[in-house]
């Protein structure tokens, strides 16, 4: 597994410029950098057509709806290559400069990818169960053939992160069907767990899979094989004065079974005043108290992130949260060297 007391990057930063966007990840997280995604680009940077551009023998383009099914490549998906081509040739170069063992790649997960894609009579890939095997599959073989591209390019070990923010909306059966009249029907929580574990299974590498959610399925994930599950842990359901026991049984479950939680505890846009980083580790140590778990086993259980992309934020945030991603995993590393609050005494 990747080292204990470290911090990542959920994955998206803001700008258009993949050599500074690079130099920005693996300057602040040199231990776990994830390869930048740069949705400000345009057609093929966002996060369905990057994932898109993976697939195997299924093209898509860009219609007024959104992405769709299309019977040949075309500008879009050529495009969608180019761009990670170019992401990954500037993350290679800033990669060899600090020598990373591990690094994380980021991809659409296959119910997102189902639940965002339009066959080519308008419905969601979703909706048709044939199709979403295929769609499976062909995201395996690319997504595979993408890690190993990333591994023998930069020498390092490859995390990989599939995003899964729809996820579950497609368990509850509440995305609109095309004519926005109807829902698309719910998927079952063993089959969505099942689809999952058969993409993972397929990768050869280990997968953080990640639900920014307000609800995310945290026990279906950690089912699927998972090396870790990531949460948006600022979400009201994980902190504070409202936290959900349930929610929060879900991730010492999670623990329990040895699955490192990715904690996304960072805000993905600059607030005020900025957190201090005794603040932020007090909250990671006061969940593993509430959870039963010794503060010094929260370096192996948390990886600390932001709470999602960084594509809304300024520049000056995306490289501070960052920076206190890793600040918080040294602090989990290391907790009797984190002040205590103010009169604790």
């Amino acid at each position: 597994m990747w080292p204990e007391g470290v911090g990542t990057g959920v994955g998206s930063m803001p700008g258009t410029d993949p050599t500074e966007a690079s130099a920005v990840v693996t300057g602040e997280t040199p231990d776990l950098p994830a390869l930048p995604e740069l949705p400000a680009r345009g057609v093929g940077a966002d996060m369905i057509g990057r994932t898109a551009g993976l697939l195997v023998d299924i093209a898509t383009e860009v219609v007024p709806t959104g992405w769709r099914v299309t019977a040949r490549p075309g500008r879009d998906k050529r495009r969608a290559a180019d761009l990670l081509a170019f992401d990954v040739d500037a993350f290679d170069e800033a990669c060899d400069r600090i020598g990373s063992a591990w690094v994380k790649v980021q991809a659409v997960g296959p119910w997102t990818l189902a639940a965002s894609i339009e066959l080519a009579s308008g419905h969601r890939v979703l909706t048709d169960h044939g199709a979403v095997a295929e769609f499976a599959a062909s995201l395996t073989e690319g997504l595979r053939a993408h890690v190993e591209e990333i591994a023998a390019r930069t020498g390092a070990r490859v995390l990989v992160q599939l995003d899964e923010p729809s996820l579950p909306a497609v368990i509850a059966g509440i995305l609109p069907t095309a004519s926005g009249y109807g829902t698309v029907r719910s998927v079952r929580g063993p089959d969505a767990a099942d689809r999952l574990r058969e993409v993972i299974a397929g990768l050869g590498a280990p997968v953080v899979v990640h639900c920014c959610a307000d609800r995310p399925p945290i026990r279906l994930l950690a089912s699927t094989g998972a090396a870790a599950v990531g949460i948006d842990a600022t979400r009201p359901a994980f902190s504070g004065g409202t936290a959900i026991p349930a929610a929060l049984d879900a991730i010492g479950e999670t623990w329990d079974a040895g699955i490192p939680m990715m904690l996304g505890m960072l805000p993905s846009t600059a607030p005020a005043p900025e957190p201090e980083i005794g603040d932020l580790a007090r909250t990671g140590f006061e969940l593993a108290d509430r959870l039963g778990f010794g503060r010094e086993r929260l370096a192996r259980l948390a990886l600390p992130a932001p709470a999602c992309g960084l594509a809304g934020a300024t520049p000056e945030w995306a490289r501070r949260a960052l920076g206190l991603s890793s600040e918080l995993g040294t602090a989990f590393a290391d907790p009797d060297e984190v002040p205590p609050e103010a009169g604790d005494g």
